[in-house]
């Protein structure tokens, strides 16, 4: 298993490679630290930087990009109690009230720390799953459409608090994707007459407007009328004993984060949180945690971190993107003529096993990188946030008309970034849209080429073995979130009624 990993760090060591790795830290720091930003934001934001790269140069850098902008996070979470991301949300409930005793330098430390521990942990279980993509000898078109369509039954039903939201979500995707020439018979589909339109709605713009620049227009609001307190940061590494406190935190969530990853549709927020709530539970002065533990920062750091490597392992091996980030990433892929999935590390694995050992390289890189760039970021965030929202939205701009010189690209961003305000506006999730996006295409190829296998008979998915058994996994899947849909609500009423009962008996 290591020998492919070596050859690996081979890839990802050469100059170019190394360099561009640097910059997608870089750039996904200071997308990061933009207040309101997450890892989505920033590598939809950003994946138009690496169309002029080849192939494993531009994962490496959008990885990068990915890990730098969640760090970014985390320095944001911490200084002014911005979370960059929902998986960042724990950390602020302790890392601010450090912050605000003059302790940000240590509390920014310890995540780093955290984080590449985390990644380590990560990468090591990436390794240790890798020899399960050999399987995908076995899977054709019938069983990559039933496994596509579990993929995305395991993350609307799971994946979300409502199912019909998500729904929602998922259909205006679907509609998105099939925008444009049918593949099997060439038939303009919702084209209505535009030639723009013939080759399909374009798959970054769609994804920068919804995610990027809907995040931008949600939070402009927020940010201009909210006043900003003069930030310190103070001393940078923590004492030996803070050390020492945090090293079982790390490990725990480490293992915590990894294993809540592998879940489809599991949103890095449980992972943190779950590590937040052991940590309080196993520590002999709870009453810390809420007023500046380091505990509460080391421990969902390191989850976070781990839970985002190990959410690369299901894309890798299975082709299902388990979050909005993972789907952006898997865009990204398609766009340079390469499929994440089954046959991936065995048509390419130069790229697979160089994208993972670039895991290892920029956690390097970004633990050098955070602490001598703490002060840094903190001058960044002084800057006046109308200047800085002026700089991404022509950052934005100028990469829409990028991808293919279109003017018409820059409109599908905008009607995107409106799209997505209104459904944050009405709580329906962004993340289905982007994963059917992603899925919904392979899916109708799959389909169209099964059919055509079969002449038209639905019977080559219940004479395969694999397909049938992913099929009805999907049907329990949708029975177990139509049901926790109709009792969730039962169980709340419930549960309030037992404990008005209790207080009327007091």
């Amino acid at each position: 298993m290591f020998e492919p990993l070596l050859n690996g760090f081979l890839t990802v060591l050469t100059p170019t490679n190394l360099i561009f790795a640097f910059i997608g830290c870089v750039l996904g720091m200071l997308v990061g630290v933009l207040p309101g930003f997450g890892p989505a934001a920033a590598t939809a934001l950003l994946l138009p930087v690496t169309f002029t790269l080849g192939p494993v140069t531009a994962i490496i850098m959008l990885a990068a990009i990915l890990y730098g902008s969640a760090y970014g996070g985390t320095i944001t979470a911490v200084l002014i109690n911005v979370p960059g991301e929902t998986s960042s949300v724990a950390t602020t409930i302790d890392g601010y009230q450090m912050a605000r005793r003059g302790r940000a330098g240590p509390a920014l430390a310890i995540a780093a720390i955290g984080s590449f521990i985390g990644g380590l942990i990560g990468v090591l279980g990436f390794v240790a799953a890798a020899p399960l993509s050999k399987l995908a000898l076995a899977f054709g078109p019938a069983e990559f459409f039933a496994l596509t369509l579990l993929g995305l039954t395991l993350v609307v039903g799971l994946g979300t608090g409502s199912i019909v939201k998500a729904l929602i979500s998922a259909a205006i995707g679907l509609l998105l994707g099939v925008v444009g020439l049918d593949p099997a018979n060439g038939v303009a589909r919702f084209t209505f007459g535009s030639r723009d339109l013939f080759d399909g709605l374009n798959f970054i713009p769609v994804i920068m407007g919804i995610f990027g620049l809907s995040e931008l227009f949600a939070s402009i609001g927020e940010t201009m009328n909210s006043k900003r307190r003069p930030i310190t940061v103070g001393q940078i590494m923590p004492s030996r004993g803070e050390l020492k406190q945090s090293a079982a935190p790390i490990l725990r969530g480490s293992i915590l984060g990894f294993g809540t990853g592998l879940l489809p549709g599991s949103p890095g927020a449980i992972a943190s949180f779950g590590s937040y709530v052991i940590e309080k539970r196993l520590s002999k002065q709870p009453w810390r945690f809420g007023k500046g533990a380091i505990e509460g920062v080391a421990g969902p750091e390191s989850a976070n971190n781990s839970n985002a490597i190990a959410g690369m392992i299901p894309m890798f091996i299975l082709g299902i993107p388990t979050s909005a980030t993972m789907a952006i990433m898997m865009g990204a892929f398609i766009v340079n003529g390469l499929v994440p999935g089954p046959l991936l590390f065995n048509d390419h694995p130069d790229v697979a096993w160089g994208i993972i050992a670039s895991l290892v390289v920029g956690n390097v890189i970004l633990l050098v990188l955070n602490l001598p760039l703490v002060r840094v970021w903190v001058a960044f965030l002084r800057t006046p946030f109308p200047v800085l929202y002026c700089f991404v939205i022509a950052f934005m701009i100028i990469g829409a008309y990028s991808i293919d010189g279109s003017v018409f690209n820059v409109f599908v961003m905008v009607a995107a970034g409106l799209l997505g305000l209104l459904l944050k506006k009405l709580d329906v999730p962004l993340t289905p849209i982007a994963l059917t996006l992603v899925l919904g295409q392979m899916m109708e190829r799959s389909l169209n080429t099964s059919l055509q296998i079969s002449h038209g008979s639905p019977a080559i998915f219940t004479n395969s073995g694999i397909a049938m058994t992913l099929l009805i996994l999907t049907a329990v899947v949708l029975l177990v979130s139509s049901t926790r849909s109709k009792l969730g609500p039962a169980l709340a009423k419930f549960r309030v009624r037992k404990e008005t009962l209790r207080v009327h008996q007091r």
